[in-house]
């Protein structure tokens, strides 16, 4: 969030909560450390497999229950950084969505996106998606 042009109330972090990256997020906590703003930890989601199978839609019970899972999941992550980082705020953002649609979405009031890189140094599909559709900075950082 942005309250004037020139002032960043807000760092959007891109986190796989399954499968969270190191480097990203120790750059996106340092950088809220070091701006004194809070962190917009995104975590996208999809439906299990077995969704499509159902013959007539997800019942709600079952999307919120999902839903949750990923919330705890991204809770998880977020624990040690939490810990090691009790100065910044977080806010955990957990989205029904294709990962680069969610962190571009919360991009527009954004002072800076964080996404992650692979290991072997390439662009993931992610990361070239919100270069090339973010309303805002970006930094990729490497695994």
């Amino acid at each position: 969030m942005r309250n004037s042009p020139n002032r960043v109330t807000e760092i959007v972090l891109g986190v796989d909560a399954r499968n969270p990256v190191e480097g990203p997020v120790r750059f996106a906590f340092d950088c809220a450390l070091l701006w004194g703003v809070r962190l917009r930890a995104v975590h996208a989601w999809r439906y299990p497999s077995c969704a499509a199978e159902l013959p007539f839609g997800i019942p709600e019970e079952d999307r919120g229950a999902w839903e949750d899972h990923e919330v705890q999941l991204l809770s998880d992550a977020l624990g040690p950084w939490r810990e090691k980082y009790p100065e910044v705020q977080v806010l955990e953002d957990v989205r029904l969505l294709p990962p680069a649609d969610a962190l571009v979405g919360r991009s527009a009031d954004a002072g800076l996106v964080v996404v992650g890189r692979s290991r072997g140094g390439e662009l993931g599909t992610v990361a070239r998606k919100v270069l090339q559709d973010n309303l805002g900075p970006v930094v990729v950082v490497p695994a």
